[in-house]
């Protein structure tokens, strides 16, 4: 049954209200006089005449005051000041009728205020029961859902006005840590402590909480979600108050919790001066914009009025994507018309690619994200890795510094640290480049960027585990063991830029990930916070069942982000500055002279030798499943192995002497 939608006409409906408030004042007014001196009739025919005439441009004036545009359902406190206005202009229209057709000596102006305080007790009183009546009967034919809302605060009332008018929650308390809310009342809902919070769950078969505190850091929000971990609900949290009150977001974006509050980590805000200096009215490239990391880059950039941004990458349907996303984003921004976003489909590998991009767009500042980062794939592909993340890295660097562009900042990993895994030694390998480079005293300042996992990039834990329990499990984890290191992809964006405009040349930048959390206790808080128990050994009982896979092939357990132990700080307190060896260029061009070859002929036995001697501390796993392993002949490497690298030197010999010239 739909309670919601009456067979009659709009028309209709208001004028049976028009008729109602018509009704509804005459009866105001006899009772008016009735309480009075009892004679209800007794003002003259000359009286009522008027009177009727003053009703109906009351009924003419509560219709342009919009009375009638009113869904009684979704009636609130804008409507009770239009009743109020209405009702005080039809009180002052029976002064004028009273005055008017009484004489002095019997006039008693006190009816007026007796008749405007019954006239708003009808019309208002009656909006308000028919809109109680209303909710009464859909609650009973369309049950709500119990909820508990944490924080009644500013938006925890805005949100419990947008519950109460919907029809799929039922708020039924309030809980908030102030002391000073506790046993008071918001909109006919009472605040309880959150040591009530069991009895409340087990009172009103709650099973989900609303978390309404916007205003709470992470760190806060992290120790509430300590406390409501072990609870049997399913815990939400909500738009902040702006977006609702705005209209941006509405009650349909009550969503899961943000993995960053589990984190607890709170954003140092950004120093407006470092974010401008390597951007500001700076034509500006991205190299592998239409990945998680180089996306958020480029909407950051766009938003500190750079001249130009140059988004490239190899994934066509990212860049578009980005593109897209960035020419409506400048719709929204001040000077945004003034921004050009230049989309080039291609690979870093490219040669010509890279120094016409630079040199046709007078590129200034170059942030190099694109490279190979799943481990598991690069260790199946350690050619493509190695030409990707190396030659890729060293023809972008090169074409910076031969076409005056004055910083060029690599997104590094904290695989790159004593590595287990060809992707980790090809970053390594990619970082040493750059510091050789610098070390010649180039007129571009050189500088890498290293941290772990970014929360919401392509491959990251957090979604893969959302998804698998909202299908019952199991949730797969590695290794009961392994950490990590977290950081958001927008707060990693923003120290990346900053970090580049400390730069000095050759530096390598470390950010601060605070300390490494272990996957599979993230994977339980998860569990846990969506309303579900663990099924494990130790639980008699359980929901999500933990499988563990094993460790993939290159994986460790520990990640670092130091090589040695010389670190210093810097302005920014989330950026640190270490110092730590690297090859000369003369070492390195030979190096790299011979891992071109091995790639060239697929001598994968030979790029690991190479990865050896270039990178410290790279520990590979004997068994290598790359399937190109056995390959190793010249032939074939000459007639399909044109792509990549070897691209870049098209019509020369085998070495890469013109790339790497002085």
């Amino acid at each position: 049954m739909r309670i919601s939608t009456i067979p009659l006409s709009r028309s209709l409906k208001q004028a049976l209200m028009m008729s109602a408030d018509a009704l509804m004042l005459f009866m105001a007014l006899a009772f008016s006089f009735a309480l009075l001196d009892g004679d209800v009739f007794g003002q003259g025919q000359r009286f009522y005449g008027y009177f009727t005439l003053a009703t109906a441009l009351s009924i003419v004036f509560f219709a342009r005051l919009g009375l009638y545009r009113i869904v009684l359902l979704y009636m609130g406190l804008q409507a009770g000041f239009l009743i109020l206005q209405a009702v005080t202009f039809a009180t002052v229209l029976l002064a004028a009728t009273y005055f008017f057709t009484s004489t002095a000596a019997a006039a008693d102006f006190s009816v007026l205020l007796i008749f405007w305080m019954i006239s708003l007790m009808l019309i208002g009183g009656s909006r308000f029961f028919v809109k109680v009546l209303l909710q009464g009967l859909i609650q009973n034919f369309r049950p709500k859902e119990p909820i508990i809302i944490y924080g009644a605060g500013s938006s925890g009332m805005q949100l419990v006005v947008a519950l109460q008018n919907g029809d799929q929650y039922l708020p039924v308390a309030f809980v908030d840590d102030g002391h000073r809310m506790i046993g008071s009342s918001v909109h006919g809902i009472r605040v309880y402590s959150p040591n009530s919070l069991y009895e409340l769950i087990e009172t009103y078969s709650v099973r989900q909480i609303l978390l309404a505190i916007p205003s709470a850091t992470h760190a806060e929000r992290k120790e509430i979600l300590n406390r409501l971990e072990h609870l049997p609900v399913h815990v939400k949290t909500v738009p902040d108050l702006f977006d609702m009150v705005s209209g941006k977001v509405g009650v349909d974006e009550i969503r899961d919790i943000d993995i960053e509050d589990l984190l607890g980590r709170d954003i140092v805000p950004p120093d407006p001066q470092l974010l401008g200096a390597c951007i500001t009215g700076q034509a500006v490239m991205v190299t592998g914009a239409g990945g998680s990391i180089g996306s958020e880059l480029c909407r950051q950039i766009v938003t500190i009025n750079p001249s130009r941004l140059i988004i490239l990458d190899a994934f066509e349907y990212g860049l578009y994507a980005i593109e897209a996303e960035l020419r409506e984003k400048l719709k929204s921004i001040e000077g945004g018309e003034n921004i050009s976003v230049v989309a080039l489909l291609g690979s870093v590998c490219n040669r010509a690619l890279m120094e016409n991009a630079i040199k046709t767009f007078n590129v200034e500042t170059v942030y190099h994200v694109a490279a190979y980062k799943q481990v598991p794939m690069v260790e199946k592909n350690i050619i493509e890795g190695a030409q990707n993340n190396i030659f890729g890295t060293l023809t972008s660097a090169r074409a910076s510094e031969d076409f005056g562009v004055k910083n060029f900042v690599l997104i590094s990993t904290d695989k790159a640290v004593r590595p287990t895994n060809f992707m980790g030694a090809t970053k390594r390998f990619a970082e040493q480049v750059l510091q050789a480079m610098a070390q010649r005293a180039s007129r571009t300042r050189f500088s890498m960027v290293r941290f772990g996992n970014v929360l919401g990039s392509s491959g990251s834990v957090v979604p893969l585990f959302r998804r698998q329990i909202s299908t019952g499990g199991p949730i797969t984890v590695t290794h009961p063991e392994v950490t990590r290191y977290f950081m958001t992809v927008q707060e990693a964006a923003q120290l990346v830029i900053q970090a580049g405009s400390m730069a000095k040349g050759g530096d390598v930048f470390v950010l601060d990930m605070n300390e490494p959390i272990r996957i599979v206790d993230l994977a339980k808080k998860m569990v846990h916070l969506m309303g579900y128990d663990v099924k494990d050994e130790n639980a008699y009982r359980g929901d999500i069942a933990i499988e563990y896979t094993g460790l993939r092939p290159g994986e460790k357990l520990y990640e670092e982000l130091l090589i040695g132990e010389s670190v210093t700080g810097t302005e920014h307190p989330k950026i640190m500055r270490a110092e730590e060896d690297f090859l000369v260029w003369e070492e390195l061009q030979d190096l790299l002279n011979r891992l071109q070859l091995a790639c060239r002929e697929m001598n994968l036995a030979e790029i690991r030798e190479i990865l050896l001697e270039a990178v410290d501390g790279f520990e590979p796993k004997e068994e290598i499943s790359d399937p190109l392993w056995n390959i190793q002949s010249k032939e074939y490497a000459a007639g399909a192995g044109n792509s990549g690298a070897a691209s870049i030197e098209e019509g020369e010999s085998a070495t890469v002497t013109r790339l790497f010239r002085e």
